[in-house]
């Protein structure tokens, strides 16, 4: 089913590339008026471009996600801009640093759960809000992860963070159900995206090795071992019963469906965008 989404309102933030920028264009299309958040003005601007070039409708506000201020313009920008909002994709996010829940940085978890957690919450309460003030009902898309539901080793901070997304998602849903506000979440596995690319080559074997094996030599040799490009690729295919990694574009429809409409009996559900990989 082709998800309607013609004549909404729908703001989508970290859409500068990625999963954000293919939701952005997949959204478009289905007929929405579009408002793009992200701390990128130049990507931002880029993807209004190519809405606008596609027939489509949109605008581009600065935002930074963990300012509440920021987080509160952008809503506004929508309701200025277009008279209300309707739906919104808090995709933005970031994956932090590879290291082991012991060897983790107290700058690094500060960072990965202010992004990838508190946000999203920013986020939600300013769109709730405005769904509460509209009374018109609404509907939310949270960015999780597959990291927030199965372990994964060597990302302790992500893995809290996107735990606590899908979390989020579903107190929020039963708790604003009444008012017609549809809060999911959608949780990626390994996509094919800029962000992903940057983790593979930052990825520390050593991070996810079992404690024994802790040996100096024994931690330079994996992480030498797991930086040869064929052998990322390779273990990335083989987590997946799809055999492949994942596109934008198949995040995006799920988002899209969530969005809209057709979803309209679906809230508080994280829905995995794996090809498998938690099924095993």
């Amino acid at each position: 089913m082709t998800p309607d989404l013609a004549d909404k309102v729908v703001i989508i933030t970290g859409r500068s590339s990625g999963i954000g920028r293919a939701a952005a264009l997949r959204m478009a299309a289905a007929g929405p008026r579009v408002v793009l958040g992200d701390i990128d003005a130049a990507g931002g601007q880029a993807t209004a471009a190519a809405i606008f070039r596609e027939g489509g409708e949109a605008v581009f506000v600065a935002c930074d996600i963990v300012h509440t201020e920021d987080v509160d313009r952008l809503v506004q920008a929508a309701v200025q801009t277009y008279g209300r909002l309707d739906c919104a994709f808090n995709n933005a996010g970031m994956e932090g640093d590879h290291t082991s829940t012991v060897d983790c940085s107290e700058a690094n978890c500060d960072r990965t759960l202010q992004v990838n957690l508190k946000g999203v919450w920013l986020c939600m309460r300013a769109e709730i809000r405005k769904f509460l003030r509209q009374r018109t009902g609404g509907s939310i898309v949270n960015t999780a992860s597959t990291a927030g539901m199965v372990a994964e080793r060597g990302h302790a901070a992500y893995v809290a963070a996107k735990g606590g997304v899908i979390q989020l998602t579903r107190t929020a849903a039963a708790e604003y159900a009444a008012a017609g506000i549809r809060i999911n979440a959608v949780c990626p596995g390994a996509i094919h995206t800029p962000m992903v690319d940057r983790e593979l080559k930052a990825m520390r074997l050593s991070a996810m090795m079992p404690g024994a094996f802790h040996t100096p030599a024994t931690r330079a040799w994996a992480d030498a071992f797991i930086r040869l490009p064929f052998v990322r690729s390779i273990s990335l295919k083989m987590m997946q019963p799809l055999g492949r990694n994942g596109r934008p574009e198949e995040v995006a429809e799920a988002a899209a469906w969530l969005c809209s409409d057709a979803s309209s009996f679906v809230t508080g559900h994280a829905l995995v965008v794996d090809g498998g990989m938690t099924a095993v």
